[in-house]
């Protein structure tokens, strides 16, 4: 059986695929047996192959998989513990999976931690932003702003825990996380960002400036807010009123007066 197993874990991983949903004849030719040996030697049952995946330590799958249930138990914990709270253990016993199998999927915490806050963060809808972006530097300021704004409120609160493990400890988890996703923030934030800045609308700063402008405004209201709420009530501004204002402070900040920039509509 161990190396029906073997053939079982190595055509999951090739395929990309929990073991429970590899085809049979995949598994019986990557042990290099026809499908009816497979069986055979199974005794008929698929299921005897799956119990001898789980006692080798690995869920074969079958539900959602691995990689879905563990991000979604991961940012559970991120919101009731923070970042320093959430272990492998911990994730493994809450999205009812194995050690083995977390790090066969991301390689360890850290790959985890990243893929959680790759999937909760403004990254997927900033990729959405750069490939269709707004006409005007307006338009575009405001979609930013709205997108960010978004991400730091969406519940559970992922990226405002990593941004508070970030400032708390600059070597810990968080540092790791921004590192690997950084670097595809910044590249979708010049797509937008930098062709105004060549057409004279936007003052020429780096683009982490520009974004650093950006995004402080609205994460230190983000951390602020369950706070300012049941002691400001109703003089507090709604999230929607508080992003138009930053959107139109960061326009007074960075764009050019008209008279330097000319048209909104001149071409980069």
């Amino acid at each position: 059986m161990k190396e029906l197993v073997t053939a079982a874990l190595t055509a999951a991983k090739e395929r990309g695929q929990d073991v429970a949903d590899v085809p049979l004849t995949a598994i019986a030719a990557t042990a290099g047996i026809s499908r009816s040996t497979l069986l055979r030697r199974l005794g008929g049952s698929r299921a005897v192959l799956d119990e001898a995946v789980r006692e080798a330590g690995v869920d074969p799958g079958g539900r959602p998989p691995v990689r879905e249930r563990a991000i979604a138990a991961a940012a559970l914990l991120v919101a009731e513990r923070g970042l320093a709270g959430v272990t492998l253990d911990a994730v493994a016993d809450r999205a009812d999976c194995s050690l083995p199998s977390l790090h066969t999927v991301f390689e360890g915490r850290d790959g985890l931690l990243a893929a959680v806050f790759e999937r909760h963060s403004a990254l997927p809808d900033l990729e959405a932003l750069a490939a269709d972006p707004p006409e005007t530097l307006e338009e575009t300021v405001r979609a930013l702003h709205a997108t960010f704004a978004a991400a730091f409120v969406h519940e559970p609160r992922i990226v405002p825990a990593v941004f508070a493990d970030l400032l708390g400890r600059p070597d810990g988890p968080a540092a790791r996380v921004m590192a690997a996703t950084l670097p595809q923030a910044l590249a979708g934030l010049d797509r937008l960002l930098r062709p105004h800045v060549r057409a004279g609308r936007l003052r020429p700063l780096p683009t982490p400036v520009l974004t650093q402008l950006m995004i402080g405004p609205l994460l230190n209201h983000a951390l602020m807010r369950p706070v300012l709420e049941p002691a400001l009530g109703d003089g507090l501004p709604s999230t929607d009123e508080t992003v138009e204002l930053f959107a139109q402070a960061y326009l007074r900040a960075v764009a050019l007066p008209a008279a330097e920039s000319g048209s909104v509509g001149d071409t980069p």
